[in-house]
C-alpha cells in the first residue's frame, strides 16, 4: 500500500536530525562541558544508528531500548551541568578576567571531586541496570546499590529504597542497610532488640497515608530533618539508645512527575546532623536512581507486551480451529454464522452439534479476557459441553454442569458468557439457557417482531453453586432466533460512535426474507461498512437460526 511506504519516513528524519545535532554540536564544543558534550552526543549517535537500523530490520524492541537509554543519558547530562558549571570560551574567560579584579575571580574547576564522584555512581547505576535487563532479574540488586552508594557519599549510618505498590497504596522496603532508628512507631509486641528492629523494618509496608515515607511520597517533596524532636511526624520509640532519632533525608524518587518510591538515610542519635550540601547530593543520586529504575521498568513493559502479543497471536490462531469448518446442512434449518477475530483478542466461540437424532445443539460463548487463559476456558467449555449434549439432560442442567467444572478450577480466574440452545426438530420447540449477558432474541414472522427469550445470569465461572434455569419456546416456520456476543454491537467506527443493537435489528428486519446465510452475510457487511477505518476492539460473532 503507499501508506506503507511512508511508514518509516519519521524515522529517517529523526536519524537526518539526529546527525545534523552531532554536526552543531561538535562545532560549538567550546559551549559545552566536556561530560556533558559527550553525553549528548552519544545520545544523538544512539538515535540516528538505532532509526536506521529500525528501518532495515522493522522491530519495535531495537528502538524502545536505544531510546530508554537515549533519555537515561540526556538525564545524566542534565543531573551533571546542574552539578558541575559549563567551561567558558576561552577568549570570553580571558576577556572576563581582565575585567574582574583579581581578588574577586573565582577560580572555575573542570569537574569538582563530588561531581566526579556522583558522574560514578551515576554510571554504576546505569551499569547495574543494564546487567538487570540482561540477567532479566528483578530491581534487588540495583536497588541495593542506590542505598548503599547514598549511605557512602552522604555519610549516613543506614538507608532504605521503599518503593510504592500501586496497586495496594503503600511503600513496601525494598533495599536496607546500616544502622536505621525507625521514624515510625514500631509495634507494641515488638521486643526492643537491634536484630528484631532491624528485621521488622526490613519487611515493612506503610500506606500512602500514614508515617513520613507516606507524607514524601504523596507530596513529591524531599525532606532534610535535622530536629526530629519537633517534627511530629517523626516518631520516638526510646528509651533505648539504638532507637533514638537524629537527623534524617528522604528524597522523593520520581519518573516524571510520577512518585515510584522514597530514598531514606538516617544518623543516629548525637552525631552531627545532615547539611544542606548532603541532601543536595542524595537529591542527585536519587534522580540518577529514577532514572535507572526507569530503564528497567521500560524494558519490563516492552518485554510484557511482546510476551502478550505472542501469546495472543498463538491463542488467536488455535482459536480459529474451534469454529466449524462449514456449517452443517441440517433439514428444517437455515442456518448463518460469522466470526471476526480481533488482533490480540481470544475470547469468543461457537459450535452447532447435532447431538441426537431429537436434538441439535448451538453454543455461543464470550471468553472474558485474552490470550492462552481465555483459550484455555474455551476448550474446556467446548470439551465439556461437546460431551454433555449427547445426554437427555435439558440445556440447565448441561450448563451448570460445565459450570461446576470451570469454577472448580481455581487457579484460573476468568470466567465466560454462554447461550446454550437445544431444537428439537421434530416438535419444532427451542430450549435454552444462558449464563452471563450473551442475548438469545427471537423473530417471530407471524408478528413481524423481535423479541429477547434469554435473562441475564451468573457467568460461566464465577460460582460453582449457580443452577441456570430453562426456558422453553415453540416456533413456526420462518423464525428467526439470533444469538451474538457483544463486538457485534459495540464495534466503534472512526468517530467511536457504536454499531448498537438498534443498527442490527433493522437490517435482519430487512433481510428476514433471505436464509440464514444471507442474512448473517448483510449483517457482516453492514458492520463492514459502518465501521470503516474504525479499530476493532473486541471479537465479533453472530449466529443466525432460521426455521424453515
Amino acid at each position: 500500500m503507499m501508506s506503507d511506504s511512508f511508514a518509516y519516513l519519521p524515522l529517517l528524519v529523526a536519524a537526518a536530525t539526529a546527525f545534523i545535532t552531532i554536526i552543531i554540536l561538535a562545532a560549538n564544543r567550546e559551549c559545552y562541558h566536556p561530560v556533558v558534550l559527550a553525553l549528548y552526543i552519544v545520545c544523538a549517535i544512539l538515535v540516528s544508528i538505532s532509526a536506521v537500523y529500525t528501518v532495515l530490520n522493522p522491530m519495535l524492541f531495537p528502538i524502545a531500548t536505544t531510546l530508554a537509554c537515549a533519555t537515561i543519558l540526556m538525564l545524566v547530562a542534565a543531573i551533571t551541568n546542574r552539578v558541575t558549571r559549563p567551561r567558558e570560551p576561552k577568549e570570553k574567560s580571558k576577556k572576563k578576567q581582565e575585567e574582574v579584579p583579581n581578588d574577586s575571580q573565582e577560580e572555575v574547576l573542570p569537574v569538582s571531586d563530588v561531581s566526579l564522584s556522583l558522574l560514578e555512581a551515576g554510571r554504576n547505576f546505569t551499569i547495574t541496570a543494564s546487567d538487570t535487563l540482561s540477567e532479566n532479574s528483578d530491581l534487588s540488586p540495583l536497588l541495593d546499590i542506590v542505598n548503599d552508594t547514598l549511605i557512602k557519599e552522604t555519610g549516613a549510618s543506614g538507608g532504605a529504597v521503599l518503593l510504592v505498590d500501586e496497586f495496594e497504596d503503600i511503600l513496601v522496603v525494598k533495599a536496607y542497610a546500616g544502622d536505621f532508628p525507625p521514624p515510625y512507631r514500631l509495634p507494641e509486641d515488638l521486643p526492643h532488640k537491634v536484630i528484631r528492629v532491624q528485621t521488622n523494618f526490613r519487611f515493612s509496608q506503610f500506606p500512602l497515608t500514614e508515617t513520613i515515607f507516606g507524607a514524601v511520597a504523596c507530596s513529591g517533596r524531599g525532606e532534610l530533618v535535622t530536629e526530629p524532636l519537633s517534627d511530629i511526624r517523626i516518631i520516638q520509640n526510646e528509651p533505648e539508645d539504638f532507637l533514638k532519632c537524629g537527623s534524617y533525608i528522604f528524597i522523593p524518587l520520581k519518573i516524571k512527575d510520577t512518585v515510584i518510591g522514597v530514598v531514606a538515610l538516617a544518623r543516629p542519635f548525637g552525631e552531627e546532623p545532615f547539611t544542606e550540601k548532603e541532601y543536595k547530593i542524595a537529591s542527585a543520586l536519587s534522580d540518577f536512581a529514577s532514572a535507572a529504575i526507569k530503564i528497567v521498568y521500560s524494558y519490563q513493559e516492552v518485554m510484557e507486551h511482546t510476551e502478550l502479543t505472542k501469546e495472543s497471536d498463538i491463542a488467536c490462531k488455535l482459536q480459529a480451529t474451534l469454529p466449524p469448518k462449514l456449517l452443517p446442512t441440517i433439514p428444517g434449518l437455515s442456518l448463518g454464522a460469522f466470526q471476526r477475530i480481533a488482533d490480540g483478542i481470544c475470547g469468543d466461540y461457537y459450535d452447532i452439534i447435532p447431538a441426537r437424532k431429537d436434538r441439535i445443539s448451538f453454543i455461543l460463548g464470550d471468553v472474558a479476557g485474552k490470550g492462552m487463559t481465555s483459550l484455555m476456558i474455551m476448550v474446556m467449555l467446548r470439551a465439556m459441553l461437546r460431551l454433555t449434549v449427547n445426554t437427555t439432560q435439558s440445556a440447565a442442567t448441561i450448563l451448570s454442569w460445565a459450570n461446576r467444572g470451570i469454577a472448580s478450577e481455581t487457579s484460573i480466574d476468568h470466567f465466560a458468557s454462554v447461550a446454550l440452545l437445544n431444537y428439537d426438530s421434530d416438535n419444532k420447540k427451542i430450549q435454552i439457557a444462558t449464563g452471563g449477558t450473551t442475548p438469545i432474541l427471537l423473530y417471530r414472522a407471524a408478528t413481524n417482531e423481535i423479541e429477547k427469550i434469554s435473562d441475564i445470569s451468573d457467568p460461566v465461572g464465577v460460582e460453582k453453586k449457580t443452577e441456570y434455569q430453562d426456558k422453553d419456546f415453540s416456533v413456526e416456520p420462518d423464525d428467526i432466533i439470533i444469538t451474538y456476543t457483544d463486538g457485534v454491537i459495540e464495534a466503534p467506527n472512526n468517530r467511536g460512535i457504536q454499531y448498537s443493537k438498534d443498527r442490527l435489528l433493522e437490517v435482519i428486519l430487512a433481510n428476514k426474507h433471505l436464509s440464514g446465510k444471507e442474512i448473517a452475510e448483510k449483517v457482516k457487511n453492514d458492520i463492514v461498512r459502518f465501521t470503516g477505518l474504525g479499530s476493532q476492539h473486541d471479537d465479533q460473532t453472530l449466529l443466525i437460526i432460521k426455521i424453515q
